[in-house]
């Protein structure tokens, strides 16, 4: 894209982590040089299109970032995301760059790592604990976990984890599943759950996703992170057997 076409961009937010927040601060910097226009209307995980809906306007182009298409985008549309069927695609920040023509920091590199392939992916970029720690403590507090939420964590997992042929299952008092996350990693075969969704994590991720496909197509189903990476799915479609059993 020319740098006269940026001009005439507008960006669309979707739901904030630490990688969207990063994003913000850049499109922040490019729009106080009247380089670029955003729009951010603080969304959460699942965030759509249609939050957007007031803002559209045919002589635009629009760049949704990591929004759930629910609605009829613009007629000159780009999507940058790399969940679900995008997983195979670089990480948002890295696809944003590339559009920009800039070149990321190193913790832009470790964010962008983070989100695309969690810890793992951040220790093959040569990340030590420290700096580990700091970027996934800053991913938990920009998805909007509290101090309590961290608390209940380490009381689920004191209170309600049990480890079954191999597959550790959690019943979580938070919403914030990764306050769990990061503090059993690292791990094989993981499952947390509450009354709202189901998440496995580990060994055959991408197995859920072939499964469940019609869920995935429906956005009742979620997965990233490669072979090993994450599925969640909402309650409503399944329970805590037939997951185990998929594991199995």
């Amino acid at each position: 894209m020319k740098d006269k076409e940026l001009l005439s961009c507008i960006f669309l937010l979707g739901g904030h982590d630490l990688e969207m927040l990063e994003i913000r601060n850049i499109l922040e910097r490019k729009n106080l040089k009247n380089e670029v226009d955003f729009y951010d209307r603080n969304l959460t995980r699942g965030a759509k299109l249609s939050s957007y809906k007031d803002c559209f306007d045919d002589d635009k182009t629009f760049v949704g970032i990591e929004l759930i298409i629910d609605i009829d985008h613009p007629k000159k549309y780009i999507e940058i995301d790399h969940h679900n069927e995008n997983s195979n695609n670089d990480s948002s920040i890295e696809q944003l760059a590339s559009l920009l023509k800039i070149k990321l920091s190193k913790r832009q590199m470790l964010i962008a790592a983070n989100d695309k392939g969690y810890i793992p992916a951040m220790q093959k970029l040569g990340a030590g604990k420290v700096e580990i720690e700091r970027i996934r403590k800053a991913d938990r507090k920009a998805q909007g976990a509290k101090p309590l939420d961290e608390k209940l964590a380490e009381k689920s997992i004191r209170e309600n984890m049990q480890v079954e042929n191999g597959i550790t299952v959690v019943r979580s008092l938070t919403s914030f599943f990764s306050t769990i996350t990061d503090r059993l990693f690292p791990f094989q075969k993981l499952l947390i759950y509450n009354e709202t969704n189901y998440c496995y994590y580990g060994e055959g991720t991408d197995k859920f996703a072939l499964h469940f496909h019609e869920l995935v197509t429906a956005k009742n189903a979620w997965y990233g992170g490669g072979e090993d990476g994450f599925f969640g799915i909402r309650a409503e479609y399944t329970n805590v057997n037939e997951i185990i059993e998929i594991i199995k």
